[in-house]
């Protein structure tokens, strides 16, 4: 029996296809490796990976830094990684050497959500020449594939034009005007106890947005950090695959984009990213939430 395909498997590539391909000048590989320390409960901090990349990277490979270089500078207290300026975003990766006919390969050395997050602000600023590395780092070293160490050879300065798609990003009163609407459906893709307000990041009040559904971003992903069988995936984002309208959210806008990646890969294309997430609404005591304190109405 022929295995189920993805109805858009370009935003996906492996290892070997990578592999093939280092020498194209016209491919750019973006390694967007962040953590988040120290681990739970908050407040945390954003660290760079850029230890890491120059410890170990794909060959060729730029790095970027998602929070200092990639992310509004003039965002509001609290927030990290809300979505840049164009004219920020144009700048820094053309600095990078990404030009308009640039295919992008993104990728992360720490939990897969930082490549996926690269992908979907490129597809924001109307870049569809991008795709994540399925596996990542991960599976590139357990494959002894080559490894370079040091900072990034800078590459030529490319010119890339932004052409905003404000459609693929949700905000707080989307999200709100969401709720309970017949044909939508809220996806939070952070772990379990997080969706129910038992453990991990605190990001205001515990629990989730009320009426929203649990899909972990961890849980689309295998213990070798490669994407799940399609048959998986679709079977994990049923609920969501049956409304037409899906916002996706985490505590700031980066496990969201694993699970919207998925669900564009599996042909639905009217998906946003509450880009705030989490961490603009939990603090927020006027907008809805279901947890702890806070249990379902009804």
């Amino acid at each position: 029996m022929t295995a189920e395909r993805f109805a858009q498997p370009q935003f996906l590539v492996d290892t070997a296809w990578l592999a093939a391909r280092l020498e194209d000048p016209a491919l750019v590989v973006l390694d967007g490796t962040t953590h988040l320390m120290p681990p739970p409960p908050s407040p945390y901090r954003v660290v760079a990976g850029r230890a890491d990349f120059e410890a170990g990277h794909v060959p060729g490979a730029q790095f970027v830094d998602l929070d200092a270089e990639l992310s509004d500078p003039h965002q509001a207290p609290g927030l990290h990684f809300t979505v840049p300026p164009p004219e920020l975003f144009a700048a820094t990766l053309g600095r990078l050497g990404v030009g308009d006919d640039t295919f992008v390969v993104c990728y992360s050395t720490a939990n897969h959500w930082w490549a996926t997050r690269l992908w979907w602000m490129l597809r924001v600023f109307g870049h569809d020449r991008a795709a994540v590395l399925d596996g990542g780092f991960q599976k590139w070293q357990a494959e002894k594939r080559p490894v370079a160490t040091g900072p990034a050879h800078p590459r030529a300065e490319a010119r890339f034009t932004p052409r905003p798609r404000p459609h693929l990003v949700a905000h707080k009163h989307d999200v709100l005007a969401a709720i309970g609407r017949p044909g939508s459906c809220i996806l939070n893709a952070l772990r379990p106890e997080q969706h129910a307000g038992t453990g991990g990041t605190v990001y205001g009040r515990l629990g989730r947005i009320a009426g929203s559904v649990n899909v972990p971003a961890a849980a689309l992903v295998d213990e070798h950090n490669v994407y799940k069988p399609v048959a998986e995936l679709r079977r994990l984002m049923a609920g969501a695959l049956s409304h037409p309208d899906v916002i996706t959210y985490c505590g700031g806008g980066i496990a969201a984009s694993s699970a919207t990646l998925v669900l564009n890969m599996l042909g639905h294309d009217r998906v946003r990213l509450y880009d705030a997430s989490l961490s603009e609404w939990a603090p927020d005591p006027t907008l809805p939430m279901e947890g702890p304190d806070t249990p379902p109405a009804g």
